[in-house]
């Protein structure tokens, strides 16, 4: 492909008027509008002085924003253009923005989270299948280091990732054949342990999962070793959750797996095969086992002991080389509450492993507005992260509704949501002209048709 002018030949001008950049945001923001958020961030936040007014117009345009891909306070300005004022009322000037954000307490980023929980209740009654319908589901628990480049900013450390930053943990809920979404969030200080609030955030994770699913649903929290502990194990059960957490390999744990005999283990075809990280040689033989295990009898620990399925997989060590006199063996262990005869050894193995869902929420977030957290302040930061969180999900929504549930923030952007269009007027009734032979209009229309009013 290539210029059909030179630039010799072209002229620019930035003088339209009627041309917008970001058509997208006209449904994105009616199913927000629908869902709440404005009237819900009216009603909950209580954030002081002039720069706390109207906190639903800020937070509206804070997330819209977000949407059109914003990852800092100046990227706002990309809500000013062109003809932006004749579809927006109320946008915000970047500079409000960050004075609205520099002006939250922790209280005022807590009560930012009940919007979040609300906000997305609601979208789970406007859009179907943004929260799967099926017999289980799943928790998953993780922390993910936000890079900074000035320790000037607060909370900033250095952490087991040996990276300056800000450390923000996620829960997640996801289920068969559906995008995860959100249901709590936090930022800590970069080196803060995985183990710090978790028990909190994980009661608010339970409340918003049983506001929004079909009474009688199971649900499975599964969670990597940095959470396994007494508080995460103990909460979990207490509201009526079964748990898939990893263990360390440690003393206990390799006496119960010395009890697994040779004939216990089950060789399964792995259907993903993965390189060793020792050798770099592709796995593709594994081998899995289970025994009972108890959880916390150690002499001495004061948490009460949990008893249930250890499930240890195994494949070949090949840092020994293929003539090894005696086979030797990689092992990773998880520890599981729910019961053999309602998920199978092997059934239990895959559902652990696909925990790692978690890494694409993750990547997802730091590919959008998680880029980098724009203030010297934690609070507003903190602040921050959990508008992100209130962007994923309606994104998500909006994804649902357009047909393309499993797409990530970024294509959403690509397909639906930057996509210029020309204002015209006849009468009173406003025409958006969007670009013929759009790749994706199909797509587009049926999110916009979905939300439009009769008539």
């Amino acid at each position: 492909m290539k210029l059909c002018h030179s630039l010799k030949a072209t002229s620019i001008r930035f003088d339209d008027p009627n041309l917008v950049g970001t058509v997208g945001l006209v449904p994105v923001m009616e199913l927000a509008r629908r869902a709440g958020l404005a009237s819900l961030a009216e009603e909950w936040l209580r954030v002081p002085t002039d720069k706390g007014a109207h906190p639903g117009v800020k937070v509206s345009s804070v997330v819209a924003g977000m949407v059109a891909g914003a990852d800092s306070i100046d990227d706002m300005g990309i809500l000013r253009h062109g003809g932006m004022g004749r579809l927006f009322q109320g946008v915000c000037a970047p500079s409000t923005v960050g004075s609205f954000l520099r002006a939250f307490t922790f209280g005022h980023v807590r009560q930012l989270d009940a919007v979040a929980s609300r906000l997305l209740r609601n979208l789970v009654d406007l859009a179907p299948g943004v929260v799967p319908e099926s017999p289980w589901v799943f928790l998953d628990v993780d922390d993910t280091v936000i890079p900074v480049y000035s320790p000037a900013k607060q909370g900033a450390r250095v952490g087991y990732t040996h990276v300056l930053g800000l450390d923000a943990v996620l829960v997640t809920l996801s289920g068969p054949g559906t995008a995860p979404v959100i249901v709590a969030q936090r930022l800590r200080h970069g080196a803060a342990n995985s183990q710090r609030g978790a028990k909190r955030l994980l009661q608010d994770a339970f409340a918003t999962t049983k506001r929004i699913l079909t009474p009688g649903t199971r649900v499975l929290l599964r969670a990597d070793s940095g959470f396994t502990g007494g508080g995460v194990v103990h909460t979990a059960l207490s509201h009526g959750v079964d748990v898939s957490v990893t263990l360390r390999l440690t003393g206990p744990v390799w006496t119960a797996i010395s009890t697994i005999g040779p004939d216990d283990w089950t060789p399964i075809t792995d259907t993903h095969p993965f390189t060793d990280p020792g050798t770099g040689e592709l796995i593709t033989h594994v081998e899995v086992a289970e025994t009972t295990y108890t959880m916390f009898s150690t002499k001495g620990t004061t948490t009460l002991p949990v008893t249930g399925r250890l499930i240890v997989r195994r494949f070949p060590d090949t840092r020994h080389g293929p003539d090894a006199f005696f086979p030797a063996w990689r092992y990773h262990a998880f520890f599981t509450t729910v019961p053999p005869d309602t998920m199978d050894l092997v059934t239990a193995d895959q559902t652990h492993r696909r925990h790692a869902i978690i890494e694409q929420v993750h990547a997802d977030l730091k590919h959008s507005a998680l880029a980098h957290l724009p203030s010297h302040k934690f609070t507003a930061n903190s602040a921050w992260l959990v508008l992100a969180v209130i962007t994923y999900n309606l994104t998500r929504a909006t994804a649902t509704l357009a047909g393309l549930a499993n797409a990530t923030s970024t294509t959403i952007r690509t397909t639906l949501i930057t996509i210029p269009a020309r204002l015209a007027t006849s009468g009173h009734h406003l025409t958006l002209h969007l670009p013929r032979a759009w790749p994706w209009h199909t797509h587009w229309n049926q999110l916009y048709t979905t939300l439009a009013p009769p008539g």
